[in-house]
Order: structure tokens, then C-alpha cells, then sequence
């Protein structure tokens, strides 16, 4: 029997040719890699944009009820992205369900090297092979402090044991607030911006900030970002740290602000 990340048995009798897939960044790198395998995903799944597959609502009220009638081998799920209700529904309704755990850069590479090795049964995609390349290298000392935001109203920033804070990291920045205690807390506007960050990051995903949402409370210091490139662990890995770069800059140096 093979068990997923989180330790838990997925009861596969032949490698999956239905799969259904309640995470957007799982979405996008089992369409690229495997053409043809995905019977469903969710509203929330945008990557590839042509992806023509049948939806089942979101990552957090996924429609069970059709997911069964799409009798899938397999749902793909996330710890943090999706609910254990429903995860537990579908495995009472005899669906196996592999739930990945990331929660870092190091363990998204290895989570997505056993997705594909292990629960489908598939090569390892060579677009993974290249990420993990670039990624597994030296990680730089930090030069810059930064704040993520993830929510407004309220402010929610990210916290502790994160994978774009993590990410951040190979760029040489460092989030502010990654000892927190828990992965999003709420903090005050004030706290934000009393944090002594050079940076306030706006990605547009989960909450949508852009030029007119966001930047307008923390002046210079706000830059907007991809959300994708922040935080989906799939093909986006190959170039998010080059892309996020581009997107920051210019990246102030500690101490120079």
C-alpha cells in the first residue's frame, strides 16, 4: 500500500488514468506533464488557460456529489488548500485521495517527485527536473526584510512555515514575520507598517491586489507580484525566482533604505 505525504494509505489497484484535482498548482503541473489524465478540477484551477476539463467548485467547497459521479481513480488534495471533511467523504465513498503536505520549498520538490513516481506512476517531468536545479541551490544570505501580505480587511500576512516565504529566500529576502505563530496571521495595518520591512508584498492571489487595491498604504515600499510565481509549486517553479526578481525590483540592501 502506498501512503501519501501526510502518512495516510491510498488504495490504488492500477495506476490512475481519472484524476481529479482539488489544487491549483497540482492542476496545472499534472495537465502539462500528463495530457488527458485530468476528468475534473476546480474554479480555482487557471493554469494551463485552455485547460477544458469538467469543474467541481472550489478548494474549499469542492461539489463531492459530482466529484463521485466522475468516478476518478484518484483526487489529488493539499493539507492546507482543501478540508479534511471533505477529503474524508471522499475516501468513505471509496475515491482514494493523496493529500500532499508543502510547506517549503525543499518539500514541494519532493512532494511533486512523488505525485508523479509514486501516485500516478508517471516519469518525473523534466520542467520539475530543471526546477530542481535551480532551487536546490546554495540559499543566499538575506539582504533585504519584507512583509507578505495575503488579505486585507483584515490584514493577514504570512507567517511561519510557509513556501513563499521559503521561496523568498532564494532571493535573498527575508520575511519579517516568519516566526509568528501560525501560517497567516491577522496583524493591525499599523503593526505592518511599523515592521521595519524594506519591502511590503502585494501578490494578487488569494486576495487581489493591484495598483488601485494595496500599494496605496505603504507607498515605495509596495510591489506588486504574481501570485502564481509566489506561491504555486508546478511548471511556475522553473522560472518564479528570475520572474519574482524582475517583479521586485528594485530590491533595496539592508540597511539602505
Amino acid at each position: 500500500m502506498i501512503m501519501d505525504d501526510m502518512g495516510a494509505p491510498v488504495p490504488l489497484r492500477r495506476p490512475p488514468r481519472r484524476v481529479v484535482s482539488l489544487v491549483p498548482s497540482l492542476t496545472e503541473a499534472i495537465a502539462v506533464s500528463a495530457p488527458g489524465l485530468l476528468a475534473g478540477a476546480t474554479e480555482w484551477c487557471t493554469h494551463p488557460p485552455d485547460l477544458d476539463v469538467e469543474r467541481v467548485r472550489g478548494t474549499k467547497n469542492p461539489n463531492v456529489a459530482r466529484i463521485k459521479e466522475l468516478a476518478p481513480d484518484l483526487v489529488v488534495a493539499n493539507k492546507e488548500e482543501n478540508r479534511e471533511l471533505d477529503v474524508r467523504r471522499l475516501r468513505e465513498a471509496g475515491i482514494p485521495v493523496w493529500v500532499t503536505v508543502v510547506e517549503s520549498v525543499e518539500q514541494a520538490l519532493s512532494s511533486l517527485r512523488r505525485l508523479f513516481a509514486v501516485a500516478l506512476d508517471r516519469p518525473i517531468p523534466q520542467w520539475l527536473e530543471s526546477a530542481s536545479d535551480t532551487l536546490s541551490r546554495p540559499v543566499p544570505n538575506p539582504h533585504a526584510r519584507a512583509v507578505i501580505c495575503v488579505w486585507r480587511d483584515p490584514w493577514m500576512v504570512a507567517g511561519s512555515r510557509n513556501f513563499g516565504t521559503d521561496l523568498l529566500r532564494r532571493l535573498a529576502i527575508a520575511n519579517v514575520f516568519h516566526d509568528l505563530p501560525g501560517r497567516y496571521p491577522a496583524l493591525p495595518l499599523e503593526d505592518i507598517r511599523a515592521a521595519g520591512a524594506d519591502l511590503i508584498i502585494l501578490p494578487d492571489e488569494p486576495y487581489p491586489f493591484n495598483t488601485s487595491d494595496g500599494p496605496e498604504q505603504f507607498g515605495e515600499k509596495s510591489r506588486l507580484v504574481s501570485g502564481r510565481l509566489l506561491t504555486w509549486y508546478g511548471p511556475s517553479l522553473v522560472d518564479a525566482v528570475a520572474m519574482l526578481r524582475e517583479q521586485l525590483e528594485p530590491i533595496p540592501h539592508e540597511g539602505r533604505r
